[in-house]
């Protein structure tokens, strides 16, 4: 009785059980710091120059950005901002200094392939100016409004069309999930 044809298909069926659970343990594709903070500052750029070009008396512009994700195990990510907001007016511009410190839930948007910060707690702010020096308690609701708008049009980050992997990450169902210090898309749960 001649057995290759059943070794055959033993050995095939193994192959293809390390395949598919191999293909299920790979390592997600992640984001690190570094990255989100470089896209972010893009962002803010590509906003004023559009804002500009719109003919808002508004500038923006941001001096640093630091973001860290899982503080302490939490599912969040903290961005620390520093930057300046001036209003072009009247042939002057009258520059504001500004830093703000939030916490907000990374959140993908499968429509737009992109990560925006939704959820937003104001940590810390203040601001510095001719006119006034030291916090925003007073005005942090409208602040707050100003900023969540921001972050839920302008995304953390969003995928790259032109490379490969992100592309196919685009075509699946996929979530992101806080890792200390990065980002991680992984399968989203159906």
């Amino acid at each position: 009785m001649n057995r290759t044809p059943l070794y055959l298909f033993r050995a095939l069926l193994v192959l293809m059980l390390v395949l598919a659970s191999g293909c299920a343990s790979l390592s997600p594709y992640s984001i690190s710091e570094g990255e989100l903070e470089r896209h972010l500052q893009d962002v803010v750029r590509e906003f004023d120059r559009n804002q500009l070009n719109s003919g808002s008396p508004l500038s923006l512009s941001l001096d640093d950005a630091d973001i860290t994700l899982g503080p302490d195990g939490r599912d969040v990510a903290v961005i620390d901002v520093r930057g300046q907001v001036a209003l072009n007016a009247l042939m002057t511009k009258l520059p504001v200094d500004i830093a703000l410190k939030v916490e907000g839930a990374p959140v993908y948007d499968s429509a737009e392939k992109a990560i925006f910060i939704r959820r937003l707690q104001l940590l810390e702010s203040s601001i510095d100016s001719p006119f006034f020096k030291g916090d925003l308690k007073p005005v942090t609701d409208t602040v707050m409004r100003l900023v969540a708008q921001m972050l839920e049009t302008m995304p953390v980050y969003r995928l790259d069309e032109t490379d490969f992997a992100q592309r196919m990450f685009g075509m699946m169902p996929v979530d992101v999930r806080v890792a200390p210090g990065r980002l991680e898309f992984v399968m989203a749960d159906q």
